[in-house]
This record gives structure tokens, C-alpha cells and sequence, in this order.
């Protein structure tokens, strides 16, 4: 008898010091994958900085380097303008002067407009004005589709990102001159990219901002980048909306180019 009650004393459970120390262990693994995605979605993001968006940027550079005029210009009569060629086939002529009552020319896209661009009349050949170079474009989404770049939002669902070129006049809110229009960022990656390239997320200032955003008071605050994570795309104003399977607000950038 004495045998069998030393055996069953031996089988006792989990001491409360033993079962916090595991409840502690799993805490410290749940959060460990919490924060492993966000710095994955982190690394994302200046990957596509880094490999996509700086590499178009560079492709414009090469360019301008190569034929002395910004993309789609006339080389012989060049109007220091994305598409200038259309601009002069369409009547007009830069004077170097006001230009801010100036119907400018249409943007360079691969194809169709891409989603959500203000500008919907494009000449659809970005890849000729590259291939008739020489200039080697970024890989971006395959052969054939170097302009766009496939992402996952913080729902987990794919996003793609497309770019094209324009001129902007000097009223345009976004910023004048030349710029390379990104399309397809969610608010965070768009974020990410402003504090990247201008230091500061700021919709209305610096050389990356938002399409569409007026530029405030001279001299004033800045102004956030409009939409959060939690809009989904179905709405542009956006409300609090947002489920795990819906794909998240998409805005557009416009990120003013040197030349």
C-alpha cells in the first residue's frame, strides 16, 4: 500500500510558477512574430524604394542623358516638358515663359491610364521611348511589365504599383514641372516613401507628394497623407470600413524629377 501512494504522489501536475513561465514563453513567441512582419513589411517598403522607384528615376536620368531632353521631348525643338513631341503636334509652343494657363501634353504610361491618375489621356508606349535607347528599364513585375511592381498590404493582399510621366503646370497642386506619377500605394507605403525621400511624411511639401493635395499657407504646417490602413478601396474619402480580405485605400504620389 505504502508502494502505490508513493507512486501516485509522484504524478502531480504543472506548478503555477511553471505554467507562468510558459504562458510568458508563448507571449514572448506571439510577439516576436508580431513585430517579425512588421519588419518584413518594413524591408518591403525600401524594397521598393530601392529596386524599383530610385531605378525608374534613373532610367529617366539615363534618358535625359542620352538624348538631352526629358522623355517624349523633341529633340530638336525641345520644350523642357515630358511628351514635348505631343505637346507640339497638339499647337503648341513652349516660350519659356507663363505657362500656367498651358494644356499640357499627355502623360507617358504603358498602356491604359493607370488607376486612380488625374490625367486619364496617356500616350500608351513608356517602353518604346526606353527600348529606343538602349536604356535597360528596372525588372519590376516581368518581362514586358517593367513600370508595375506587385506588393502585399498590411491585410496581406496583393497591391500593384504602376508608374508613368508627366508634366504638371505650375498650378498643379501636386507640384509643376516633370514628375514620375506612382500609383497603387497604400497610405503606410506611401508614408514610408515620403519619409525616405524627403525625410518628412508630408502630403504637400518637398518633391514626393500626394496627387490632388493643395498646397496650404506659405510658411504653414504640412498636411498628413490622406487615408489610413484601415479604408479599404472602395472608398477614397474612406471610413473605418476596413476588413482582413478587403485590399486596402490606394493613393497617388507625384515625385518631381530633376531634369
Amino acid at each position: 500500500m505504502n508502494v502505490k501512494k508513493t507512486k501516485l504522489s509522484n504524478q502531480s501536475g504543472f506548478t503555477l510558477v511553471e505554467m507562468a513561465i510558459v504562458l510568458v514563453i508563448i507571449g514572448l513567441i506571439l510577439g516576436a512574430v508580431s513585430i517579425g512582419k512588421d519588419l518584413q513589411r518594413d524591408a518591403e517598403y525600401t524594397k521598393v524604394k530601392q529596386k524599383f522607384v530610385d531605378q525608374w528615376v534613373s532610367a529617366y536620368n539615363a534618358h535625359y542623358q542620352r538624348a538631352g531632353v526629358v522623355v517624349g521631348d523633341a529633340e530638336t525643338e525641345p520644350q523642357i516638358m515630358v511628351n514635348g513631341l505631343d505637346f507640339i503636334r497638339g499647337g503648341g509652343i513652349s516660350s519659356g515663359g507663363d505657362m500656367s494657363g498651358t494644356t499640357p501634353p499627355r502623360a507617358i504610361c504603358e498602356g491604359a491610364a493607370a488607376p486612380k491618375m488625374a490625367n486619364a489621356a496617356v500616350d500608351t508606349n513608356l517602353h518604346s521611348y526606353f527600348d529606343n535607347l538602349g536604356i535597360r528599364m528596372p525588372p519590376g513585375r516581368a518581362e514586358g511589365q517593367e513600370d508595375r511592381y506587385v506588393y502585399l498590404d498590411s491585410n496581406g493582399n496583393p497591391q500593384e504599383i504602376q508608374v508613368c510621366f508627366q508634366w504638371n503646370n505650375p498650378t498643379e497642386p501636386a507640384g509643376s514641372g516633370n514628375v514620375m506619377v506612382i500609383t497603387g500605394l497604400t497610405p503606410d507605403l506611401a508614408r514610408a516613401l515620403d519619409q525616405m525621400i524627403d525625410g518628412k511624411p508630408d502630403a504637400q511639401e518637398g518633391v514626393f507628394r500626394q496627387e490632388g493635395v493643395l498646397n496650404g499657407t506659405p510658411g504653414g504646417p504640412g498636411i498628413v497623407w490622406i487615408g489610413t490602413n484601415t479604408f479599404d478601396n472602395s472608398s477614397d474619402t474612406g471610413t473605418d470600413n476596413n476588413f482582413d480580405e478587403d485590399q486596402i485605400l490606394t493613393l497617388v504620389a507625384n515625385y518631381k524629377m530633376n531634369q
